[in-house]
């Protein structure tokens, strides 16, 4: 299975994912990319992207990079997330790059960083999957 049908399998199992209309870049066990493009739906005041917006971004690329860390017959569940956010959206598209911190038998650890169309950090998120077996 090619990389992008295998992305496009992972989102489309997630209805939420799919309603941010994901768009996954790259992917790979050392590395995930994906965009997300700003939209006034998923906004709060002002016009800024929602930060539960890029939070659900980054906990959705970043089990992406940890399904393709998996072993056979895995699934994972986020157990835990910290963001910390550095500036707002206003437009344009965000992208997430996803990289594995930790792979373990039990767990999986994940840094998801966010950047705008001018390359600034928005937002890092770390989460933790736990491996289910």
């Amino acid at each position: 299975m090619e990389p992008s049908e295998f992305a496009r399998l992972v989102i489309d199992s997630m209805p939420f994912a799919a309603a941010l209309q994901i768009d996954v870049t790259e992917l790979t066990p050392q590395q995930v990319s994906a965009t997300m493009a700003w939209a006034q739906e998923r906004c709060t005041t002002a016009g800024i992207l929602h930060g539960g917006a890029l939070m659900a971004f980054a906990d959705t690329v970043g089990a992406v990079c940890a399904v393709a860390n998996l072993p056979q017959g895995a699934s994972t569940s986020t157990i835990e997330s910290k963001t910390n956010f550095f500036r707002a959206v206003r437009d344009g598209t965000v992208t997430a790059t996803s990289t594995p911190l930790h792979v373990g038998r039990s767990t999986i650890v994940v840094q998801t960083d966010l950047v705008d169309d001018r390359g600034k950090a928005v937002a890092r998120v770390t989460q933790t999957q736990a491996v289910l077996t």
